[in-house]
């Protein structure tokens, strides 16, 4: 199924030089190459999946990538998202993507919208393209893409991380399956850790992010057999590869019933920032690090409970803290003093919510440190590392 139609681009001498490896392929050739060339590729997101992605795709002459993000380059994303690098820190990674690609390939144009994918804009900017690339980093864009995909009958290369583990496919073809065949609903907000919260190995979204340019270019080639009905699965870990197969569900609401005809945003379903978050703080009383630190200096008798796990608190800990990892803070509670006001933190303030939430119930006097010891390094001691 070769994406590209109709009359085909020529190539310049330096283009024909430059592809001369691609050239000599009996599966590209010259019209292959310009195949590739009248393609259009859009990346949802710059960030581990779409580094790679944008690079492979650039350096093959994809004739135009778009590019959506709204983020800026943080120096965390700087050991797996290797579009960016240090001199980036705090510029947006369109720009920076932009630049990092006129470089590579100057025979690219490059289309960025720096804005949230939304129910209100995703059929706009996924309708111009030929291929999407599914680089999202959260469970609302995703399925958001998914049925943005399936409602245009553009094809969505999937691909997803976390810690050593990654998975690949090809959905929204007229042929196979959606990502909704796979996983018909959102998994409830907080149930998976994201990156940020369970970490990543910095060269899985290189490899993932590579599958999936290899699927794209596949797909406008018309070449060689794609994930289109299975699943990739790669655990890095053991280096170890299988595929699973994934069948059209007759029932899918998005690509089988179709009773899915106009987009939603799924923030409250997903809980991402915007939505009904069950991990929001509205009901769990907070203070925030310059209160924190107020009390410490005037030496109030409070327990401060750190609930994130052994290998955070090597990183980086509030002095005074005990660390009492979320998941043993129930048998821990004996050992709590609860005539004392308890403050909890953790990473970025959901944990503490939920273990904040869990103290309430049992009777204690407890807040959350708003922002938790991120937002500790922001406003009180930078010394304290974040990640």
């Amino acid at each position: 199924m070769a994406i590209s139609s109709g009359a085909l681009p020529d190539l310049s001498r330096d283009e024909l030089l430059r592809y001369s490896r691609h050239l000599i392929l009996p599966d590209v050739a010259l019209e292959g190459q310009k195949r590739i060339k009248a393609a259009r590729v859009l990346l949802v997101g710059a960030g581990g999946l779409g580094s790679p992605a944008a690079l492979y795709l650039a350096a093959a002459g994809v004739g135009t990538l778009g590019l959506v993000d709204f983020d800026v380059v943080d120096v965390t994303n700087l050991q797996r998202q290797v579009l960016h690098g240090t001199r980036d820190v705090g510029r947006s990674k369109l720009d920076s993507a932009r630049e990092r690609i006129a470089d590579l390939n100057p025979h690219v144009n490059v289309e960025t919208y720096e804005t949230r994918l939304t129910s209100a804009n995703a059929l706009e900017i996924l309708g111009a393209y030929d291929v999407v690339v599914d680089g999202t980093d959260n469970f609302a864009t995703r399925y958001l893409t998914n049925d943005a995909c399936v409602l245009l009958g553009k094809p969505n290369v999937y691909g997803s991380i976390f810690r050593f583990e990654g998975q690949a496919s090809v959905f929204a073809t007229p042929d196979g399956p959606c990502y909704r065949c796979l996983f018909p609903d959102p998994p409830p907000p907080g149930a998976v850790p994201s990156c940020a919260e369970g970490g990543v190995l910095g060269v899985l979204p290189g490899l993932l992010g590579t599958i999936q340019a290899t699927e794209a270019l596949k797909l406008i080639l018309g070449a060689g057999e794609s994930l289109v009905g299975r699943l990739l699965l790669v655990d890095a870990m053991n280096m170890r590869f299988h595929t699973v197969r994934v069948p059209r569900d007759p029932e899918c609401p998005a690509c089988g019933t179709r009773t899915i005809t106009e987009l939603i945003d799924y923030d409250e379903y997903c809980g991402t920032p915007g939505g009904n978050d069950p991990h929001d703080s509205a009901d769990v009383a907070e203070l925030t690090p310059r209160e924190l630190a107020q009390m410490l200096a005037e030496k109030r008798d409070i327990a401060l409970i750190d609930v994130r796990e052994p290998y955070e608190w090597d990183i980086g800990r509030i002095p005074g803290a005990r660390l009492v990892p979320l998941g043993a803070l129930p048998e821990a509670m004996a050992s709590i003093d609860s005539t004392r006001e308890v403050i909890v933190y953790c990473r970025s303030g959901k944990r503490g919510t939920d273990a904040a939430r869990l103290l309430g119930a049992a009777g204690f006097r407890v807040s959350n440190l708003a922002g938790g010891i991120l937002r500790w390094s922001d406003d009180v001691d930078p010394s304290v590392a974040k990640y």
